[in-house]
Parts: C-alpha cells; structure tokens; sequence
C-alpha cells in the first residue's frame, strides 16, 4: 500500500554558515547566575565527604540488589503497597 506525501520546495537558497552573522542566543543574566552558582555548588559537594559516603552507599546497594534479588523485588512490591495506602483517596 503505497501512500503519496506532498512535498514542498521552498526557493530559499542554502546560505553558507561561514558568511551568516551567528545569533547570539540571549540568555537573562538572573539564569546565567543561577546556573554558575549551581554548578559551583555541585563541584563543592563532588569535593566534599558526603558525596564520597554517598558513592559508597550507592556502590553497597547495587552489591545487595544483586546479590539478593528476590528480597530486593518483594520489599519494593511492599513499598508499594504500603505508599499505594497511603495515597489513596478516601470514600
């Protein structure tokens, strides 16, 4: 089954990037400081002691799901059960 698509042709010329002015993109100065103090905010923290216990934590964890998948599924089924309560609407 063969389907006919339109095609349009627009009569622009294709312009060489080298000779079109770039756009500068602008981007409000309240953004850019919140962006700079983010990011230095994080290279802080990847310095800091918390985010090496975080790692390790992260690396201990992915150890137990693997070496324990079983319990790791039926505690994530009783997770859920149990924020599945919680959440739910009253009749």
């Amino acid at each position: 089954m063969e389907q006919e698509v339109p095609v349009i042709i627009h009569g622009h010329e294709p312009t060489d990037p080298v000779q079109e002015p770039q756009r500068e993109t602008f981007i409000p100065e309240q953004v850019k400081e919140i962006g700079e103090t983010l990011s230095e905010a994080f290279c802080r923290f990847k310095e800091s002691e918390s985010y090496e216990l975080l790692v390790k934590s992260a690396d201990k964890v992915k150890e137990y799901i693997v070496k324990n998948p079983a319990q790791v599924i039926l505690y994530t089924i009783g997770a859920g059960a149990f924020f599945g309560l919680l959440m739910r609407k009253k009749r």
